[in-house]
């Protein structure tokens, strides 16, 4: 019989950086019983992004911070949406280039995720966010 259930995350950043929330993900599933079927997961904000992303090496995460700090930098002359700060569009940049949604297959009631993939939050903002994330979860 088909199942689903809708929950909500909420993930306290402390500005930039990537934020591993594999485990509250994977605890939401465990409570499904669900054993096989979907995770969707969708981030309500336009400053941060959702990835999958290696979570064995932190130098992975610097070295995209790095980049995406070269590729949109903050204070870019180019950009006129500024109320909130030089973070501001860069920070809405960053996330068009990557994405606020996520599906992960359920198989045998665990993720479907790589030997050394982690689900991440990707504040793009400097300053702290709470960040709200709907996990739908779809399967029997």
């Amino acid at each position: 019989m088909l199942h689903q259930i809708l929950h909500e995350l909420v993930i306290k950043t402390r500005g930039r950086g990537l934020y591993e929330f594999t485990a509250d993900v994977a605890a939401l599933l465990r409570k499904s019983n669900l054993g096989l079927g979907l995770v969707t997961l969708h981030l309500q904000h336009t400053s941060a992004s959702l990835l999958i992303q290696e979570n064995a090496d932190p130098e992975v995460r610097r070295d995209l911070e790095r980049f995406f700090a070269r590729l949109v930098p903050e204070g870019d002359p180019l950009f006129r949406h500024t109320v909130e700060g030089d973070d501001d569009m860069p920070a809405h940049v960053r996330t068009a280039l990557t994405t606020v949604n996520l599906s992960i297959p359920v198989s045998d009631g665990n993720l479907a995720l790589g030997r050394w993939q982690g689900i991440y939050l990707w504040e793009h903002r400097n300053q702290p966010h709470p960040r709200r994330v709907v996990a739908h979860l779809l399967g029997e």
